[in-house]
């Protein structure tokens, strides 16, 4: 091989077509190698064995170096160029193996010894090798074998390698485990301090990737509290507790404020010297990054301290990032887990408060009621000879009362429910017989609707435990409710046994329910709006009333529903008294009347049933009560004719007595519909009408009457027991007016 002019290598055409042409590129290089410089000579004085060698590896794709003769002459092929040799390409080419992996030898050099002396291949797999071969010392992992290589006397003159570099998948499952560490469902990380703990005993596993991080979350004031650490980093300067308002040392706290990552370097104190995790060396640098939060500013940054023997790539930023990305969604969690538990705690206090709020009045409310109902019982015994409006006044007076009681009865049983001091006394009862006693008065009220009843009571094998007073609530108000909604067919109660329980059935033909209102059938204070009923007065806790005290019998009650076909509730009862608390047990006290509670059920749905309109006409004025300053401001000069809409009985013959006493003509109905069909068959000069009622409620009714050019004009006087400012004009159809308002 001789030189140019230029001093270029002249290189003989019989040479790279006979050697190094298996690869033209790298065989190129090959042959610019000084090759009378090493041991080995020119190539035209090479055996054959070595010829062989070197055709062989530069025609192969997989990844292969090699090392022959004395000083182990190193040659390689384009795969391992590019896959391994890096920035050491073309110098290393023809030069000793020792000085070319120089860096590793003291790995690889006895595993090469092992080869030339023993004449057998070696293997390794995944073995870590620090590589100068980027321009600085690179953590890497090979799996690979060296295998020996003979001259043409057959003596081991060198060694063949076949590697396979693995550090790309190592790397990545090592990261990969860290990121589905992070990512798994401790049931116990709820606050977030447990969150940081957790994160902190993960991150703590990967030392490789993450020798140490710092967790600051910004507080109010603008300074970083260190929240976390992993790595022995605790006592080092810094690791400061506290950093102040766009702090830039020795964190950039100002930069992760908006939300920007730093690359800070750890040359200069007080960095140095920061702990080195699963290496020998502390890390060169840190990275920065904000725990970021949607919609707002981050809640703080992580300071990742990085391998100084990986560079700060594409994936390695990726991977401290989404480490990060995991920190502060779980610090959001953790938050929002933690307002939860404050709004649940704030909710459960508001709601003792508001269950000792109904208890409390309930009770207020028995004393005044008692000394009201107690002389009006005895006035209607002195005032039997009394004129007839006496009579239907204190009759009014003692049905209201009646229905008064009741609704502060159950809810003070609500409330002594939920607060758990509802006492119970439970009795052996032929279930049956109290059952069907109970529903029998009911009959009268349900025959009066139009309605069949029918009462199945089957003699049952054994005695059921109840106590009298709950039971008797339970089935009057599944009657009440069923009477409420029935307006055709039937009511049928059933008393039997099935799966060795009690059962008893209230069943109708009315309304029916929903399907997606079922859910919610037993929810307290829930009421279906807009279903078609007798009435829509209720105070929508009846259903509710009756899970929890069928609950406290050991029992279930379902209910079954098809809309417009009827409802089924069903309760299931076990017999015997092994599943009622001992103390609550009583012997058979042979009573068989009930408490003296069934009356203002049967009285408040009596005057649900519909009765004759009359239409009075005008006679002469009679006083009204001051009291009623709202129905005497709506005077209209006689005979003005005025049209009541009103589901209440009691209401409407309250209204219609008060206004027939003012002078004026008087219809009554019962609900919308009637009353705008009677409107629009007949003239009225003013409507008097209930918000709350069956069919068509008052603002419907109003709206109605606007939308009608004959009726357009008709001055409305809406009425509610909804009293408040959020319930009158502001949701009123136009023209209409709320109580206390001028009529349009």
């Amino acid at each position: 091989m001789t030189r140019s002019e230029d001093g270029e290598l002249a290189i003989p055409s019989v040479v790279m077509d006979e050697l190094f042409t298996a690869d033209r590129k790298i065989g190129q290089e090959l042959a610019r190698v000084d090759w009378s410089a090493t041991p080995l000579g020119v190539p035209q004085d090479w055996p054959q064995s070595l010829r062989t060698a070197v055709s062989i590896l530069l025609s192969s794709k997989f990844a292969m170096w090699m090392a022959w003769g004395p000083e182990l002459t190193f040659f390689c092929n384009e795969a391992y160029r590019r896959d391994t040799l890096g920035q050491k390409y073309p110098w290393a080419l023809g030069r000793p193996s020792s000085v070319v992996w120089s860096e590793i030898w003291g790995d690889i050099g006895p595993r090469i010894d092992t080869v030339l002396t023993s004449g057998e291949a070696t293997w390794d797999e995944g073995l870590l090798l620090f590589l100068e071969r980027s321009g600085y010392l690179e953590e890497s992992y090979h799996t690979f074998s060296y295998s020996p290589l003979r001259d043409d006397d057959g003596a081991v003159v060198g060694m063949l390698c076949v590697v396979s570099e693995d550090t790309e998948r190592v790397i990545g499952e090592r990261r990969m485990a860290t990121l589905r560490d992070l990512g798994s469902d401790p049931s116990v990380v709820r606050t977030e301090l447990e969150m940081l703990d957790f994160v902190a005993e993960q991150l703590s596993h990967n030392a490789y990737d993450l020798p140490f991080t710092l967790t600051y979350l910004f507080q109010e004031d603008g300074s970083a509290r260190l929240a976390s650490v992993t790595g022995p980093v605790s006592a080092h300067p810094a690791a400061a507790e506290s950093l102040p308002a766009s702090s830039t040392s020795p964190w950039p706290a100002d930069a992760a404020a908006r939300g920007e990552s730093s690359l800070v370097s750890l040359d200069a104190e007080p960095l140095t010297g920061l702990p080195s995790g699963a290496w020998e060396e502390s890390p060169a640098h840190a990275l920065v990054v904000p725990l970021l939060q949607q919609g707002g500013d981050p809640y703080g940054f992580m300071v990742a301290g990085l391998n100084r023997y990986r560079a700060l790539d594409g994936d390695y930023r990726g991977f401290v990032e989404l480490v990060a990305g995991h920190v502060a969604n779980g610090i959001a969690s953790a938050r929002s887990y933690q307002a939860q538990q404050r709004r649940a705690e704030e909710l459960a206090e508001l709601d003792r408060a508001k269950t000792t709020f109904f208890s409390n009045i309930s009770h207020e409310f028995r004393t005044p009621l008692t000394l009201i109902m107690g002389p009006v019982q005895e006035l209607r015994q002195q005032l039997l000879d009394a004129e007839p409006r006496v009579r239907e006044e204190l009759e009014a007076i003692h049905r209201n009362g009646l229905r008064l009681g009741k609704l502060v009865n159950m809810l003070l049983d609500f409330s002594r429910i939920e607060a758990g001091r509802m006492q119970a006394s439970y009795e052996p009862v032929d279930l049956a017989t109290v059952t069907g006693a109970l529903a029998s008065v009911f009959r009268s009220a349900v025959e009066h609707a139009g309605l069949d009843f029918r009462v199945e009571c089957e003699p049952l094998p054994e005695e059921v435990y109840v106590d009298r007073g709950m039971w008797e609530k339970v089935i009057l108000n599944l009657l009440s409710n069923a009477l409420k909604f029935t307006f055709d067919g039937s009511i049928r109660v059933r008393v039997g046994v099935e799966d060795g329980e009690a059962v008893v059935t209230v069943a109708d033909t009315g309304i029916g329910v929903a399907a997606e209102e079922m859910p919610r059938l037993f929810e307290r204070f829930h009421r279906i709006e807009n279903a078609r009923s007798r009435s829509n007065e209720g105070s929508g806790i009846g259903l509710a009333l009756v899970k929890e005290l069928v609950s406290l019998h050991g029992g279930s009650i379902t209910a079954s529903s098809t809309q417009g076909k009827g409802t089924d509730f069903t309760i299931r009862l076990p017999f015997g008294s092994a599943h009622l608390p001992v103390e609550a047990v009583r012997t058979k006290t042979g009573a068989d009347a009930f408490p003296a509670t069934a009356d203002p059920f049967v009285q408040e749905a009596l005057r649900w049933l519909p009765v004759e309109h009359t239409s009075v006409a005008a006679g002469e004025p009679q006083s009204v009560s001051p009291a009623d300053d709202k129905i005497q401001a709506s005077r209209l000069p006689a005979p003005a004719r005025i049209m009541i809409a009103d589901d209440n009985a009691d209401m409407r013959e309250y209204l219609t007595r008060l206004l027939q006493g003012a002078g004026y003509q008087v219809h009554a109905v019962n609900d919308g519909r009637e009353a705008l069909d009677t409107i629009r068959a007949d003239v009225f000069d003013l409507v008097v009408s209930d918000v709350m009622m069956p069919r068509m409620n008052g603002l419907d009714l109003v709206s109605a009457l606007r939308a009608d050019q004959s009726t357009a004009s008709v001055p409305v006087i809406l009425l509610s027991a909804r009293a408040g400012q959020e319930a009158s004009s502001s949701r009123s159809p136009r023209r209409s007016s709320s109580p206390g308002s001028r009529p349009t």
